[in-house]
């Protein structure tokens, strides 16, 4: 029986699948799915190895295809995420697929724009509005970033399905303790550059969070306006952003066997969005943000002025960890040795949404 290593490439085109034995050595690219869509996430289910796209089109709108052989075939669930008319928030896309805790199998949940959360107790074939957070009192401080008014991510804390966390862009993060029927704003101490307040309850930027699951008291964001770190589940944030080129940057992600390295990759400033001088590198810290290093070998370091979106990083669950990077220029960059060094598994995609990692087990040749 040997894993079949997958890295989930979401594009302004349709999705591709880049596929690997454990060496990560060498990859074959299969797509492009669902032709004329644009594939904002994608996500590997660890409880069953089901794949979950969601895809957007401005004629067609939402949908979320579904895969249960390792994306080989893929079927529309017969319904999305929507909002009901009597809400009056208008829906716009689909933003980020997560699936739920190990103790509720059967539940997937989904991040979409105009921000809000709904969630599916089917495998996603039914779904429903978390509207505890649609209806929060906070809302109307609420704003759109520069990609719109979105729910983007999902973060769940491995202990209990009661306690998991949203981000939104511009909103802040939001913590549940009861599976969703109250949340807490959890921003303290990150900042709001932007805003007259500059510490304000609600309204900081995120682009992305992330914790390790041996270590999920400990949380960590890719801000609009910096790195930081919580220690307390959210209730304080440590600004991390010292030794780094830049405050500014989307993607964050952590290694996959060590809760203390984690990795984004800045940009210039949020008006100038690509990697700073034109030579793309990913910066790693391996003792909680505290120093950062800068990793570039093998990566381009003239002329690559390259963009990474927010769910344009990934880290896969194998030792060494394999590190991912997308770029808007469509580059595939991979890693097989904790970000020490990188190669090219593909150059010439669309404009790349987002990366994510996920394994299927082969057995005989075949999907298991």
């Amino acid at each position: 029986m040997n894993p079949s290593q997958l890295v989930l490439v979401g594009t302004r085109k349709g999705a591709f699948i880049l596929r690997s034995d454990t060496s990560r050595q060498s990859w074959e690219i299969q797509g492009p799915f669902f032709d004329g869509w644009s594939v904002y996430h994608m996500a590997c289910d660890p409880r069953d190895g089901a794949l979950y796209a969601a895809a957007n089109s401005d004629i067609y709108g939402s949908m979320i295809h579904k895969s249960l052989d390792g994306g080989r075939t893929w079927e529309a669930l017969p319904a999305a995420p929507k909002y009901d008319a009597v809400s009056h928030i208008p829906f716009k896309r689909i933003w980020h697929i997560e699936p739920g805790h190990p103790q509720t199998p059967d539940t997937v949940m989904a991040g979409v724009e105009d921000a809000g959360l709904f969630r599916s107790a089917q495998h996603g074939v039914v779904w429903h509005e978390v509207e505890s957070l649609s209806t929060h009192e906070t809302r109307g401080k609420w704003m759109p970033g520069g990609g719109g008014l979105c729910l983007h991510t999902i973060v769940l804390d491995p202990r209990t399905p009661e306690r998991f966390y949203v981000a939104i862009s511009a909103a802040g993060t939001f913590r549940t303790e009861d599976g969703g029927a109250s949340w807490q704003p959890a921003n303290q101490g990150v900042r709001a550059d932007f805003l007259p307040d500059k510490y304000p309850a609600v309204g900081q930027c995120v682009h992305k969070m992330v914790l390790h699951p041996k270590n999920p008291d400990v949380l960590y964001q890719q801000n609009h306006c910096g790195v930081f770190r919580s220690r307390d589940r959210g209730e304080h944030w440590d600004d991390i952003s010292e030794g780094l080129p830049s405050r500014f940057g989307f993607p964050m992600a952590v290694h996959s066997q060590d809760s203390t390295t984690i990795y984004t990759v800045p940009l210039v400033a949020d008006t100038n969005r690509y990697v700073p001088g034109g030579a793309m590198a990913v910066w790693r810290s391996s003792d909680g943000g505290n120093r950062w290093e800068r990793l570039s070998k093998g990566l381009p370091q003239q002329n690559a002025y390259l963009t990474i979106l927010r769910e344009g990083m990934a880290t896969d669950r194998l030792n060494p960890c394999g590190v991912y990077v997308g770029t808007l220029n469509g580059q595939v960059f991979g890693s097989n040795d904790d970000g020490e060094s990188w190669q090219m598994l593909a150059g010439f995609l669309p404009p790349i949404n987002s990366i994510s990692c996920g394994s299927e087990m082969v057995v005989g040749g075949s999907p298991a």
